[in-house]
Parts: structure tokens; sequence; C-alpha cells
């Protein structure tokens, strides 16, 4: 099972602590590699057009051997073959998370759990109930509030946590990863007064006093993480340990790390060189952190279940906390265009310098001001480097003029989009930006018309990783409970297999792995997942109750559902 049973108990260690409720993957052994498995199931949905559906399918050493009937399957295999009978599911290709954040998935599972949280209140319970592994040093650490859940909608304040925890530093980073709630503590170990100026591309928000209120957002952040202390190797482990594992049961087989900090990619490299990586990691080298020179130094890699050959760079910050930079002021914020989180000409630089060493580059862009330079830098800086075959990505996409949704799709470069965060966000989106803007908004249909490739992901931890929920948020724009009740803006849903296929064959076509994954035939890849349900034909109710009941990654079973 490439040694994940050697991490479980890293697993544990966070999952029980962190209080979470779920069963840890039993760990499965790979069958050898002279070994023949036959899958019989109700249904194999292979997105194939040569043959689209079958009910079973042959693995040995890693790869799929036949896909067919019972019988044919069974005749390819030959004797002795070990033939599992999965019963009532569908069998669908490996799906791949697109865009995600392994290490801020282990901290989240870790640390204080702030989703969903209804008020302040809810939340100041939560942290003065952490469980230990939410401590780094002698901080506190949470992720995932959002104040536009509470019933006030508007931003807290230092003096809330003060009053639970006056000599603790607390950080609570927000949903969105791009504002952080710290207490007076946290304030006056990272030295910020009435007097520090807000950084280039950062906020400090401030009371009518001048003084912090306790909210920072974007570069102003890392006034703070500057002087939080990291987390020890053990934690390191056992947190990505937990994250891996989470994937694996919710039917990932693979991921796209948008960002990835050098300690962490040595850490994986040396699991993937001992065997010990259950699932594959496409990883970005992150462009804009202290690492960055080294990743331009060293160059790609290639492991057996890790790659590195792209990069990425954020040009501004989130809409949820008005960071996202826009042509136009905010709807609700007329005085505010948000933030760029590098300066146009740095950004070129880095562009310019990454795609030079052979790097796919992938940009963060939410704001349609931020999506225009980012397909203005991409198309010249590809151009005069020979590197437009490098697929380079606009990561979230998310609100983007019409005729700048028209150029991406002209251009060859990959947009990689979140259902979710439209589901998330639609019920204050509209007031930040307006019913015009809103039109080019989380346009999944209208770039997939444009000719733009689709790899959709959940930006975990700002989503939950279960890519249930992105099927289900991409065929129907509607929340848990169906509403709205014909969809947000619901000319642009994805039909079932379109959703399908934006987590299998895009996600492999922008990690350049199209001849390997995404399909279930012949020759690629064995790398599959048997759910409850048709993700495909099922209502959206029974999708929203799917489960997983097997998650296979090159022939090894590394999820079994209990």
């Amino acid at each position: 099972m490439h040694g994940l049973k050697s991490l479980l108990g890293a697993v544990l260690l966070v999952a029980s602590a962190a209080g979470c409720a779920r069963r840890t993957p039993e760990a499965q052994q790979a069958p050898s590699s002279s070994t023949t498995t036959v899958y019989v199931a109700r249904r194999v949905r292979t997105l194939n057009t040569e043959r689209p559906i079958a009910e079973a399918l042959s693995v040995r050493a890693g790869k799929v051997l036949a896909v067919g009937t019972r019988d044919e399957v069974l005749a390819a295999a030959g004797a002795g073959a070990r033939v599992v009978e999965l019963g009532d599911v569908t069998v669908v290709p490996g799906l791949t998370d697109a865009h995600g954040h392994l290490a801020g998935l282990g901290q989240s599972l870790a640390g204080v759990r702030l989703e969903g949280t209804a008020s302040r209140e809810e939340i100041l319970a939560r942290v003065t109930a952490a469980p230990a592994t939410a401590m780094q040093g002698d901080w506190l650490i949470g992720r995932g509030w959002d104040q536009n859940d509470w019933p006030e909608k508007s931003f807290p304040g230092r003096a809330e946590l003060d009053a639970k925890l006056p000599k603790t530093p607390v950080v609570l980073e927000r949903v969105d990863g791009h504002a952080l709630w710290v207490n007076g503590e946290a304030l006056r170990r990272a030295k910020i007064s009435k007097d520090t100026p807000d950084p280039a591309g950062g906020r400090i928000l401030r009371g009518p006093d001048g003084e912090p209120t306790g909210v920072l957002v974007d570069n102003a952040m890392d006034l703070v993480l500057a002087v939080v202390p990291p987390p020890t190797d053990a934690q390191l482990e056992a947190r990505l340990a937990a994250a891996l594992a989470r994937c694996a049961e919710v039917g990932l087989t693979g991921a796209h790390d948008a960002g990835m900090d050098l300690r962490t990619f040595r850490l994986l490299r040396r699991w993937d060189e001992q065997g010990k990586l259950p699932l594959r990691v496409y990883a970005m080298a992150d462009g804009q952190g202290p690492d960055h020179a080294t990743y331009l130094r060293e160059g790609p890699f290639q492991g057996r279940m890790l790659t590195l050959r792209s990069v990425k760079l954020l040009l501004d910050g989130a809409l949820g906390s008005r960071g996202a930079a826009l042509h136009e002021p905010y709807s609700d914020e007329p005085a505010h265009r948000g933030l760029l989180l590098l300066k146009p000409e740095e950004y070129e630089a880095r562009v310019k310098a990454f795609m030079s060493r052979g790097f796919q580059v992938a940009t963060h862009a939410i704001g349609d001001r931020a999506n225009t330079l980012v397909l203005e830098t991409l198309l010249r800086e590809s151009e005069a480097t020979g590197t437009r075959h490098l697929r380079h990505r606009v990561e979230h996409a998310q609100i983007m003029r019409l005729e700048d949704i028209q150029r991406l799709g002209q251009s060859g470069l990959v947009a990689s989009m979140q259902p979710t965060h439209a589901t998330s966000d639609m019920p204050w989106a509209e007031t930040r930006v307006g019913p015009k803007r809103i039109q080019g908004a989380y346009a999944w249909k209208k770039l997939k018309e444009s000719g733009a490739p689709l790899a959709l992901g959940s930006d975990f931890p700002v989503e939950r990783p279960d890519v249930v929920l992105g099927l289900y948020a991409a065929r129907t724009r509607q929340d848990a409970e169906g509403q709205p009740a014909s969809g947000w803006y619901p000319e642009q849903r994805l039909s079932g297999e379109e959703a399908l296929e934006g987590f299998t064959v895009g996600a492999a076509y922008a990690a350049f792995a199209e001849n390997e994954r995404g399909r279930l035939k012949p020759g690629m890849d064995a790398d599959f997942v048997a759910f409850s349900v048709d993700p495909v034909d099922a209502s959206p109710a029974e999708l929203l109750k799917a489960q997983v009941k097997l998650t296979v990654v090159a022939g090894a079973e590394v999820y079994r559902a209990p």
C-alpha cells in the first residue's frame, strides 16, 4: 500500500487529538507485480469513448490490463487471478483534486476547526476547548472562520480573544487563507502597533483610534506568521500523513498541491523514495516564499508518485476578505479595489524566470483585474520564452471580464477552478461585485465553451476535500438543501459527465498525465474509485449521500470502507 501502514500511527495521533470523527483507512496489501486482480462492479464508467461503460476491469503491475464484461475480463486475466466482487457500486477513473494544500489540510485537521461556525461566540467556545495538537510552540492555531456566516457579518476583533486568552498568542486563519484574526498577545509579539504601516499588498484593519483591530489581510498576515514557531518535524509528519489519509478516504487518488514549501517537498520526496507515499502528488513550488530561489536552482523533479514541474504564484487576495484585485471598486466598499500581492513588474520577472527553467506557471487570480494581468503576462512571457506548450494555468479564474473569458479559452491556458467556491460564496458574492460583474464569475460553462480545459478541485482546506461535494456543486450550483431551487446562475452548471471529467481527464491534462490517467483503458495507470452511486447519473440528493467504498492507486488499495 505504498507505505500507508507505516504512517497510520501519526494519522491516529492527529485524528484522535483533534477530535476527528472518522475512521483511519486500514492498510491494504498491494498485490505482487505478478498478480492479476479482477474487480467486478455493477458499472464501470471508463470515460473512454471506445468503451464508455463496462462491468469489470483487471489490474496487473499497477496498470489496467483489461476492461469489459465480466467474462471478457476474466478470460484476459487468466487462471489464478484474484477476483474482487465490489457489488452494487460504480467504478470511475481516479479522481484528482487539481488545487489543494496538503500541509494546510493537515494543520486544519490538527488545529482548532472553525468551519461552519455560525457566530463569534461559537468560535470562542472552540478556542477555549482547543486540542493539544492545536499548539505550535506556545501559540494556539486555528482555521476556518467566515464572518459572512455570522448574523452581523462584520470582521471580529482582538478584544474578544483577549477576554478568553490574554496571555496565549492566538492565530485564527480565515476560511479563504487570506486573513488572520489574532489577539493582543500575537500583535505584541509581532510588534504591530498603531504606528505600523500597511505592507505592500496587505491591510492592517484599524479602529477609529487607529489601533489594529486584530484582523490582518493578505501580505499583512506575514507580519504575524513570521514570528509563529514552525511545526516540529513530528507535527509536520503527522499532519501530512493525516491529510493524505483523509484524501484517500474521500475518494481522491491524487492532488495538485498549490504552493508547496521546500520543507514539505523534501519530506514527501523522502516518502516517495521509501515507497511510503500513498497518493499521487503533483507539486507546485511556492514561487513567492523564501524557497523560490532553491526551486529555481534545482529545477523540476519527477519521482514515482511525486512530481514537481509547476510553480504557484499569488497575484491577489480573496473575494470574501475584499482582497481580490478588481478593475473597479467593490460594490460594497466603494473606496477599495482589492490588493495586488505582487507588483506587476515583480510578477512578470518571476513568471519569466520560472518559465525559462521549464516550469509550468500557475497563478492565483480571483478578481477581474488580477485575471487580466495574469492573462496578459502569461501569454506575453510564454511567447517570449517559447513555453506555450507548458500549459500554464490560471488558478481560480473566479471573477473575469467576458472578453477575458474568451481570451483564456483561445489561449491554450488551463482554467483550474473549484465548484464549491461558487456554492460557498453565492450568498454574498453579488453584493461584492454587483450584477454586471457577476456575469463573468464562477463561469465554468462559459470557460468550457470558450475552449479552455477545465481542471476541477476544492482548494482544501478552504473547502472540504470531499470530491462528491465538488461534483454536486458543479452539477447543481445549489447548497446541500437544494437552494436556490433552480441553481445559482444555472446556465453555468456542468453535466454529470463534464463534472467528472474535470476531476479526472481535466486534472490529468493539467499535469501532463492524460496518456497515463484520467480514463480507464488498457495500459493506463490503475487508479480508480468505487462509489455507492453513479456520480454521473445519480440524482443530486443521492449524490450528496454517496459513499466511497474503495480507493485504488497504482493497483494498491489505499482505502476500503468499513
